[in-house]
């Protein structure tokens, strides 16, 4: 397997563990009282953006030749690494 394929795969399935756990957070945010609900919710929608910003940094990647990925990686990693660091935030609050 290619470089590009596994980096790929890994990758995708990091975001849908992530999508997972954001749907079990909104699920605990349906649940909470008013006022928290307006925080998690808060949080929820910043989650969501920041999986946006790496699926579409991942689309990218999917895109590009063998050779330009490699170009287009660190993008992406920071774009994950900044969804690891909301989700980390999230779990935290959520608690």
């Amino acid at each position: 397997m290619a470089m590009k394929d596994a980096y790929e795969k890994k990758m995708q399935a990091q975001l849908d563990e992530w999508g997972a756990e954001i749907k079990k957070l909104k699920a605990q945010a349906d649940k909470a009282k008013a006022d928290a609900q307006l925080e998690y919710f808060r949080q929820i929608e910043e989650l969501r953006e920041r999986q946006h910003e790496a699926k579409a940094k991942l689309t990218e990647i999917q895109q590009a030749s063998d050779t330009a990925w490699e170009d287009m990686k660190a993008g992406a990693e920071k774009a994950r690494d900044s969804l690891a660091d909301a989700m980390r935030a999230a779990r935290s609050r959520f608690k």
